[in-house]
């Protein structure tokens, strides 16, 4: 054979054969290169890392926080006061005195039965009608006793009291002219037959009972039982003029709306003071309603319009509409309103839109996509460190132990996860566990749940693996069994284990997702990419706002088909059998 002879059988090429490759490349330069020949893993793969992107990446650059809630300003028409026709007693105690509501009631029952006198809590009441829907309500004290002999009246004061010369005079007057009472330096006096003497009784003021309500033109104002007796009456007997406490005021009185307006009277100033009118006017906003709001509202009532106009503190008109049922009135106006952006449709600020608690729904996926893959990872991540020990455990020592273990996997598989779910889902709403600690609850239940699956996948590996050579000879070697098992057996079962887990990650994002949906994961205010989509609660918003749950159902179901993917990368390119 010459030389070229030879030279023909060296291969010349720079590319690597078939055989000359596995000869050359390590184990996990080939599951990677088997890998990255799978399309649809690479596929995956680049979903995943664009997954991971987004949430973790995207949630710094974000400009907005995961709860930031995003308003407007709307001018709406909203309730500003309520106005009612007054049918009812209004009350005002005298000072120091109080009428109570039992008493009120009984006051009701005597005016409509026609009585003069009431009694209400072992209390007797009298009362003075002053005019029509008038009264004031007095309780009786005698100050004296009569006694008359042979025509002769004598007067005795009760202890403690006083019945002056003019006093008795006055008495006696009207004890000749057979009244029942007299009036005395403004004080009204009783005379009360007591068997065959009589007593005079002077009247202490309680209370008066009006129709009338009061307001004041100044929030500082406060008015009180003289001075609405004083207006009352004065009102009744057209005075226009009248003095309380040394204080004059006078009284404009419009006869047709029955509202007066009182100035009091200082010098040569007349300032407004007090309106009084049957009509009683709320704010809803336990706003101070100025006398002149009250009295543009009563002239627009009194003349039946529908609206009326005025200027407010800042000097800016407002128009207010009255809205009318029965007698009872509704005061509208625009307002300039802050209200919460929901469901506002995707727009250059917020590129997919606004949910329903105004927060941007991109930036809630972003942080959601963190809270489900974390979720996925660890749950995943205790799941195998569970299942590794345990399972083994199991598959080396077999025998008793391998029988408690897989009993116990047993158990753990007849429980019913869904209901359980319910049932501490349920417990945790109602000791209103904290979102952020409900999340670290969400995984450890999980993962307590899932483990199962993986012990049995290693038990039965192991069960394989520790009759071979290798374990011979470690035994042969003396080594501990703690090292047998976790540094001979189970670094073999960890392309089984890395498949499980890719393929895992999956199914626990979709459980996740579900128990969010369901009210039972992750809660408010922490986004997950389920209780996005439970947002979306009824008919109405789902079919009107798509961007609010299709965007989460879809980063679900790529992430998902992801995990998916490379699982089956990963379970091809650790398979023995395939083709080189």
């Amino acid at each position: 054979m010459t030389k070229n002879d030879k030279n023909e059988n060296i291969s010349t090429s720079q590319v690597l054969d078939e055989e000359q490759r596995v000869r050359v490349l390590s184990p996990g330069m080939l599951v990677t290169k088997r890998f990255f020949r799978n399309r649809l893993a690479v596929i995956g793969l680049v979903i995943l890392v664009s997954m991971f992107l987004f949430s973790f990446v995207g949630g710094l650059l974000t400009p907005y926080g995961e709860t930031q809630v995003f308003k407007i300003y709307e001018s709406i028409e909203k309730d500003y006061a309520g106005v009612a026709i007054n049918n009812e007693f209004q009350y005002m105690d005298a000072e120091g005195e109080s009428f109570p509501s039992i008493g009120r009631a009984q006051l009701v029952l005597a005016i409509n039965n026609g009585e003069t006198t009431f009694t209400s809590r072992d209390l007797d009441y009298s009362l003075i009608k002053e005019g029509e829907d008038f009264y004031r309500i007095v309780q009786f004290q005698d100050v004296a006793t009569v006694v008359n002999l042979k025509g002769v009246n004598r007067f005795t004061p009760v202890d403690g009291e006083t019945f002056s010369k003019e006093l008795e005079l006055v008495a006696t007057e009207a004890l000749l002219a057979g009244e029942d009472s007299f009036e005395f330096e403004e004080v009204y006096y009783s005379i009360i037959s007591r068997g065959r003497n009589k007593a005079i009784s002077r009247a202490q003021d309680i209370s008066i009972a009006t129709k009338k309500i009061f307001n004041t033109y100044s929030e500082d104002v406060v008015l009180d039982y003289d001075f609405c007796y004083a207006a009352e009456k004065a009102m009744n007997e057209k005075t226009l003029t009248f003095e309380v406490k040394g204080v004059e005021y006078e009284m404009e009185l419009d006869e047709a709306s029955s509202k007066a307006i009182f100035y009091k009277i200082d010098g040569n100033n007349r300032i407004e003071y007090s309106l009084a009118s049957n009509i009683n006017i709320n704010s809803i906003e336990k706003e101070f309603l100025s006398i002149d709001y009250r009295e543009a509202v009563l002239n627009a009532i009194y003349n039946g319009e529908a609206s009326f106009s005025m200027a407010d503190k800042d000097g800016i008109d407002v128009n207010y509409r009255l809205v009318r049922n029965n007698e009872q009135y509704t005061i509208r106006k625009h307002t300039e309103t802050e209200l919460i952006n929901v469901y506002e449709s995707p727009s250059k600020k917020h590129p997919l839109g606004t949910d329903g608690n105004g927060m941007d729904i991109l930036t809630r996926l972003m942080y959601g996509g963190r809270i489900s893959l974390i979720i996925g990872f660890v749950v995943v991540i205790i799941e195998i460190l569970i299942g590794v020990i345990l399972g083994g455990l199991a598959g080396y020592f077999g025998g008793w132990v391998d029988n408690i273990i897989m009993r116990t996997v047993d158990v753990v598989y007849c429980i019913p996860s869904l209901p359980l779910y319910i049932i501490l889902g349920s417990i945790m709403d109602f000791l209103r566990i904290d979102p952020q600690y409900r999340i670290f609850l969400l995984m450890i239940i999980l993962a307590l749940l899932g483990w199962p699956g993986i012990a049995r996948m290693v038990r039965g590996q192991i069960l394989s693996l520790r009759e071979q050579e290798f374990m011979i000879a470690t035994e042969a070697l003396g080594i501990s069994v703690r090292r047998r098992i976790f540094k001979h057996l189970v670094p073999n079962v960890i392309p089984q284990l890395t498949v499980i887990g890719s393929m895992n990650l999956g199914g626990i994002i979709l459980t996740e997702a579900t128990l969010s949906y369901l009210g039972l994961g992750v809660k408010f205010p922490y986004a997950s990419w389920g209780n996005i989509i439970n947002a979306v609660n009824n008919i109405y918003v789902m079919t009107n706002f798509w961007f609010v749950w299709i965007p989460a159902g879809l980063l679900i179901l790529i992430t998902v088909l992801g995990f998916n993917f490379v699982g089956d990368g990963l379970r091809d390119a650790f398979d023995p059998k395939m083709k080189r």
